[in-house]
């Protein structure tokens, strides 16, 4: 039996990668490192490890300087991008054992280079970060971390847009996606939903730009509540959908509406895909992007908070991020408890 863990299951450490000039960042290069220790700084400080990835552990250690060093591992492995949720692995139990499944990515259906990013899991087994027991190679199915959502009671949320994307894994009917999802994560109650999209959005409808699963039987779903703006229409279908899913037990969910940030445009006058629910779980607390918006900022924070009441809400500026069509959950990955070598974190940002 397969049992894909929730967010919220106990972590090990978060893993990241750090912007270079070798990335897209290179045109905002300083900007994008500030948000990423910015990030890195708001988890240490709530006592979580960070695995950071960086194609240079000195220069990386020289920008850390101040930071909580103690909690921060540097590996020293190539990527072609930081958005490590679509391509760092997926974390399952079988027979009692952690498994971390390392799935085919191809740049969200080959919009963008991903040879490097495909093989970033690979790298960390090999460098003896991620045990070779615990590693298993499933890149002959494409799956990115951001589509797929779970309670961790064998119920996967996710959209049709993208799992049925033609460009990831040949189209596959939503009856064939159900199959595999079933097959490599343990699924058996899936749910699709078909409408819903960010204008902006590279990743073809990334279920954590829209919806989330939380505890106690909750959704939280991206809202918008003005008429004139032109998501509206596709976000309402969304929701009326969601209405009509039920778990596993046959149960209608609690549904929480999170805001609609106001629009975020780049220089180009291109609208950004701005989202609250791209927000991170751990079992400390609960890093939520904020986009210099205080009311909005303020109320989806005050929302959140009622999925997780025991949770601490950290609130994280997320405004860099944005740029690149992406925000903190695209940026991170939860790596839960044993599933690392533990003698990274005896290095202490030496590790290579």
């Amino acid at each position: 039996m397969r049992t894909f863990l929730p967010e919220w299951a106990e972590q090990e450490a978060v893993l990241m990668a750090f912007p270079t000039e070798n990335t897209d960042w290179a045109y905002i290069l300083e900007e994008a490192q500030l948000q990423y220790l910015r990030i890195i700084d708001a988890l240490t400080k709530e006592g979580i490890n960070v695995v950071v990835l960086c194609h240079d552990v000195e220069k990386t250690n020289d920008l850390i300087k101040g930071l909580r060093k103690e909690f921060i591992s540097l590996i020293r492995i190539d990527y072609n991008d930081t958005w490590t949720r679509d391509y760092g692995p997926l974390t399952i139990v079988k027979d009692d054992c952690l498994r971390a499944l390392d799935f085919g990515f191809n740049g969200w259906g080959l919009k963008f280079a991903a040879d490097k990013d495909n093989l970033a899991n690979l790298r960390m087994m090999e460098n003896f970060i991620i045990p070779k027991a615990v590693y298993r190679n499933e890149r002959e199915f494409v799956l990115e971390g951001g589509s797929v959502e779970t309670d961790g009671e064998g119920t996967i949320l996710t959209t049709s847009k993208c799992l049925c994307s033609p460009n990831r894994n040949g189209g596959l009917t939503k009856e064939k996606a159900e199959s595999m999802l079933h097959q490599y994560l343990g699924a058996s109650h899936v749910l699709f939903l078909d409408y819903g999209e960010l204008e902006g959005d590279d990743t073809d409808s990334h279920i954590d730009t829209l919806a989330r699963l939380a505890p106690e039987n909750i959704i939280l779903f991206t809202g918008c509540r003005d008429i004139d703006d032109p998501h509206f229409e596709e976000l309402l279908k969304m929701r009326a959908q969601l209405t009509l899913f039920r778990n596993a037990e046959g149960e209608p969910f609690n549904l929480v509406e999170l805001p609609l940030p106001l629009p975020i445009y780049d220089e180009e006058g291109n609208r950004l895909p701005a989202t609250y629910a791209n927000y991170l779980v751990t079992d400390k607390a609960i890093f939520i992007p904020t986009y210099n918006q205080p009311d909005n900022d303020l109320l989806a924070m005050q929302t959140i908070r009622i999925a997780f009441p025991d949770h601490k809400i950290v609130g994280v500026d997320c405004t860099t991020l944005i740029k690149q069509h992406g925000s903190l959950h695209c940026a991170t990955m939860q790596l839960p408890k044993g599933l690392l070598n533990p003698i990274i974190f005896e290095c202490n940002s030496g590790c290579q």
